[in-house]
């Protein structure tokens, strides 16, 4: 049969072998298969005979000796070569048959909570009778139950006539691959068969598998015992093999290899593969094959109950049910009734109760966290006290640790339940168990329980702290004083944002990220450009002076200007590992949280290599970061909208640092005014961000949080919250009197020491320093800026610094025209390619009709506008430029017209011809967006102004929905040249035209546009023929000279057979700015408007 040319072979040839020596040496059954001559087509190993003997007495390996010869290799002179015989040249040839069968592999990683705990009880109640259940029982019986429901991966594949046949073995034959260890301890590997493992109880399962595995321990299996194997289970993970590919060999199905049992977090699980014959089974039928193996492992539709009823044995429930473990010490619980089940019942629901206590820290520890610098009482809450749970000191102290699963060091409950309250409850505390994803959740508690991201700072690392807190201090001291009155929005009382900054940037570097991407609001703007970005404090101080412009400072452009807490910034971090990164502080206005999608769209260009013909994105690369106000974060939809952008394939820049600067206030308005939630940052719970609060007076955990977010941000590439509480020290502005509205909190404000104090204090009390360093260096550093605005303004009056710069006027030297004309054989070329599929790829028949309409029609000049918009995009990706396109419904287009992606009708694919154009030098991102504008728009216009050198649109779906992104139209797209000498070539597509459909699909406002225009800050376009449309795509990418486009596009005209364009139109000329009417030639001396 066919199972003697596979894994057993070598074993049948030793056996024959010996069989050939002496006949009366091998079995009654061995003997009449090798006398009906079964094995005559087997070829004849050439072996050692004392080998062979050996063998034979210790029980072989299948194996099997190659038929070819590879190339000869020198070899080193110490080399030993040594021939390949016996069982193992049999095993070799077996191996090399296996690469003839095609094969594919699914993997699922199942926990086994469930399985070692019932397998526990099991073997609990089966002890006194010495039987004892494995792992690999329950798995294989497991197995042999989801193959008689899905019994193609049993099927073997066969040729008959050389014609492909499907075999159905009708039942599930089990291979159990078996390690045996021979005398002279090599390994031998056997697959002795169960047959119709799925008629088969548990007990006849479990009494059949026994017995086979002692027989081939033994030597002692039979023919039969090999024959018929439809899928084989194989356990590579008894030597610690996490995850196993297996080869798969000829006339079986699939093989199913287990892995180790690992510990991710505080969960047990393990990775489970299944190598098919992909020629007679399908990736899916796989995927439900191991997911079904992994319902059945978790106990559904009855599996242990069928488990302990086949062996006699009482089970505790089922599907999931997992026994509670017994304290340590006490002992097995009687089945019988009695004063001892009642004492046993009682402990179960001391556990329980612990159980709840330790849920309720996790849940809700944060309510009684000490967060308020100011001091204020937290809420606290009821479910974090042991006792009306019933949990007295003497009670928790009986109760295991480890049953619970906590992570913080003590024996039982009452050693680890303060440590508990001081993980959860102290100046840090977390917000993790909303998390939607398991693993995540018991990787953060994990982390944060064992203190991972807590790790104690050494005496340098704290001194080194204290000189940041210092030179942030001190800053704001000398500004308040040195410019009294002026505005600067002063960090104080969130000093820690720096140093938090400090961390996360390190961390960043070494995790690979080359950029920081910053975009915060006013609030600590100019110690963050100071202290972070690195700019100079002459700089800052110049524009207090007056006799500088900062944007004259930073970018060649000038501009007009904005205010000094608005502008950004570039500069270069050096780590303490010496490690260079790339700052960006993106400018942004007054409208608060505005500036973050520009942020997540910067972070994304900088994150992708548009070097060829794919965008490659690596999130490692760049981090965005983006620091928030309390009030805003909660208030401002585009909060919510760039969250939903985080996990999008089109839109991801893979996590998000989000510290909030919470000042427990918003300009006058309470939080209580301000927001319906407790926290200004729940928003981020309904996307399944981690939270942290941190007490913005403990320098020390705001390090550890930030920490924290790094380490999930590396591991799980998810935005975190960091919910940084402190105070506002002055008003919202220093000219601002706060007491008007909060007497009471500023009158405690006032009493409040600065976090330098507090933490020069503390290390003052730990010895690491003495007490007069922390002041003598304040003052060092209060002289150190003294200095610096002296020189300053030496320099100011000895050039004249009171005048206004000189601004040079005159005319603009424009530059020239690009060539925006294509080839016609290559716009030919191109044609034909957009229209190419993969082989088997069946388009909607609909559709091909349509797309096959553009074949004629560069000859039969009926060129529509999709048709020359796909034209002017492949040869832009063609000549090298980069192409990003999205908008809502962008791909098929709103009006049905784009198709740049197809859909398979028979099994949905999707394909885009445009991004697998052969001879494309550059990428083309093409993305649906999300049903938003703001957050999208802005996204788009933060990635065109990081990346000027690609064309960047973004698309409405009706042009009147344009307004929803008016914040970022009006303070970025059209200001955003005059204020911070930033522009790009973002292109808006608006669909405009008055069909009928009402006022909210009609107007894209062109006169609000022509009303923002002015100096040359935006271009505006309304084409009407596909051949502007053409050639304005192009010299939009092409032109020296980066402007925004804002082109209204149409709807009506898309198909418009009077609308066509030919293809000497795309071959020759340019872009129009207004085309001649030739049919109101006549009427030109009369025509009076346009």
């Amino acid at each position: 049969e066919f199972v003697f040319g596979t894994h057993n072979a070598a074993f049948v040839q030793v056996m024959y072998e010996q069989y050939l020596r002496d006949p009366s040496s091998v079995g009654e059954e061995w003997r009449q298969l090798f006398d009906n001559g079964r094995l005559a087509e087997l070829p004849v190993i050439p072996t050692d005979r004392a080998e062979v003997l050996g063998s034979v007495e210790q029980g072989a390996v299948p194996s099997a000796a190659p038929e070819r010869t590879a190339p000869r290799s020198p070899l080193p002179v110490s080399a030993d070569l040594q021939p390949i015989t016996g069982p193992a040249a049999r095993l070799a040839q077996n191996m090399a048959d296996s690469l003839s069968v095609p094969t594919a592999t699914s993997f699922r990683e199942i926990p086994v909570d469930v399985l070692d705990a019932r397998r526990r009880e099991l073997n609990a109640q089966l002890a006194a009778a010495g039987k004892k259940v494995s792992f690999t029982h329950l798995i294989g019986f497991a197995i042999a139950r989801a193959a008689r429901e899905l019994p193609v991966m049993t099927h073997a594949f066969q040729e008959v006539d050389g014609k492909p046949h499907r075999l159905d073995p009708h039942g599930v034959n089990l291979g159990l691959a078996v390690d045996v260890e021979k005398k002279d301890r090599s390994r031998a590997l056997l697959v002795p068969v169960i047959r119709h493992a799925e008629d088969m109880d548990f007990s006849t399962f479990h009494a059949t598998y026994e017995t086979l595995v002692e027989k081939a321990r033994t030597n002692r299996l039979l023919p039969d015992d090999f024959a018929g194997a439809t899928i084989t289970l194989t356990n590579p993970g008894t030597i610690g093999t996490v995850a196993s590919v297996p080869r798969l060999m000829k006339g079986q199905g699939s093989i199913i290899a287990t892995g180790a049992i690992r510990t991710i977090g505080a969960a047990k699980v393990m990775t489970i593969t299944s190598t098919y014959d992909h020629r007679i089974i399908q990736g899916a039928e796989s995927g439900m094959f191991l997911r079904r193996l992994d319902e059945l492992l978790q106990g559904a539709d009855g599996f242990y109950g069928s488990v302990f009823e086949s062996l006699g044995v009482k089970g505790s429930g089922e599907q999931g049910a997992v026994p509670s473990a017994a304290p340590a010490g006490t002992a097995p619980r009687s089945p019988l009734p009695g004063v001892v089940v009642e004492a046993g019942l009682e402990d179960l629901k001391h556990v329980a109760a612990a159980m709840a206590l330790v849920k309720a820290i996790r849940h809700f520890g944060h309510l009684a966290a000490r967060l308020d610098p100011l001091g204020s009482e937290p809420p606290g809450d009821p479910a974090l006290d042991p006792g009306p749970l019933g949990l007295t000191p003497e009670i928790m102290a009986r109760i295991p640790a480890d049953v619970l699963r906590i992570y913080v060091p003590g024996r039982t409950l009452a050693e680890a339940y303060p440590r508990l309250q001081e993980t959860y409850c102290g100046t840090i505390s977390y917000e993790v168990e909303h998390i939607g994803s398991h693993q995540e959740r018991l990787w953060l508690r994990q982390v944060i329980e064992s203190g991972e991201h807590r790790k104690p700072l050494a005496p340098e690392q704290k001194r080194k702290l204290l000189a940041r807190l210092t030179a942030v201090e001190t800053l704001e001291r000398f500004l308040h004083k040195a410019y009294l009155g002026q505005k600067r929005f002063s960090i104080e009382g969130l000093d820690v944002l720096v140093p938090m900054l400090d961390e996360t940037i390190e961390r960043a570097g070494a995790s690979g990220a080359r950029r920081i991407v910053l975009g915060m609001a006013h609030r600590g703007r100019l110690n963050v450009l100071a202290h972070i970005v690195g700019l100079p404090y002459e700089t800052i101080f110049a524009e207090f002076e007056g006799g500088r412009h900062v944007e004259e400072t930073l970018t060649p452009e000038g501009g007009t200007g904005d205010v000094k807490y608005h502008h950004g910034a570039d500069g270069v971090y050096q780590t303490t590992a010496g490690k260079p990164v790339n700052i960006t502080l993106t400018p942004n206005p007054s409208h608060l949280e505005a500036v973050n999608p520009v942020v997540e769209g910067r972070a994304r260009a900088n994150q992708t290599n548009r070097r060829g013909k794919e965008a490659i994105i690596d999130g490692s690369v760049a981090l965005p970061v983006l620091i928030h106000g309390d009030a805003s974060f909660a208030a401002q939809g585009v909060v919510a909208e760039t969250f939903n952008l985080a996990r999008l394939k089109g839109y991801t820049t893979g996590g998000t640092i989000h510290l909030i600067a919470n000042n427990q206030l918003g300009f006058t308005t309470d939080p209580k005014e301000g927001r319906s939630t407790d926290y200004s940052s729940d928003l981020a719970k309904g996307f399944d961000a981690p939270i942290i609060h941190v007490n913005a007076d403990d320098p020390e955990a705001c390090l550890a949080a930030a920490r924290l977010a790094m380490m999930y941000r590396d591991k799980f590439h998810g935005d975190v919250v960091i919910d940084v509480v402190g105070y506002r020290r002055y008003g919202h502005n220093e000219a601002d009197e706060p007491a008007y509205t909060q007497p009471i909190m500023y009158e405690r404000i006032k009493q409040t020491p600065m976090a330098r104090q507090r933490y020069a204090d503390q290390l003052v009390r730990e010895g690491v320093l003495p007490e007069t360093q922390a002041a003598a260096e304040a003052e060092q550093m209060y002289q150190r800026l003294t200095d610096i605005q002296q020189s300053l303004k030496a320099h100011l009056r000895e050039a004249g610094a009171g005048e206004e710069p000189q601004r040079i006027s005159g005319g603009q030297v424009m530059p020239p025209e690009p060539d925006t004309a294509v080839s016609a054989p290559l716009l030919t070329t191109l044609n034909e390619q957009l229209l190419q599929v993969p082989a088997g790829f069946t388009i909607i028949p609909k559709l091909q009709k349509q797309l096959e309409r553009r074949r004629p029609a560069l000859a039969e000049g009926q060129i529509e506008w999709a048709h020359a918009e796909a034209l002017a995009f492949a040869s832009l990706v063609s000549e090298g430029t980069a192409i990003r396109l999205t908008g809502q419904d962008t791909e098929r287009g709103t009006f049905s017209q784009r198709h740049l992606v197809l859909h398979d009708a028979t099994d949905g694919r999707r394909y885009a011809p445009i991004q697998n154009l052969p001879g494309a030098r550059a990428p083309f991102e093409l993305h649906n967006s999300p049903l938003s504008e703001f957050a999208c728009l802005g996204f788009e216009y933060g990635y065109a102004a990081a990346a000027p050198e690609t064309l960047v649109l973004w698309e409405a779906q009706y042009g009147d929905f344009t307004n929803g992104g008016e914040v970022i139209i009006d303070q970025f797209i059209i200001a955003g040249l005059a204020k911070w000498g930033q522009t790009s070539r973002l292109t808006l597509l608006l669909p405009h035209g008055y069909e009928g459909q009402g006022p909210e699909h009609s107007s894209a406002r062109i006169e609000r546009f022509l009303a923002l225009g002015a100096d040359g800050n935006i271009r505006i376009a309304n084409c009407t023929t596909p051949a502007q449309y053409f050639h304005l795509l192009r010299r939009q990418a092409r032109h020296a000279e980066l402007r925004p486009l804002v082109l209204f596009t149409p709807k009506s005209l898309l198909r418009l057979p009077q609308a066509s364009s030919r293809l000497e139109d795309l071959t020759g000329g340019r872009f129009q700015p207004v085309l001649d009417d030739r049919a109101a030639g006549e009427r030109r001396d009369t025509v009076r408007r346009l």
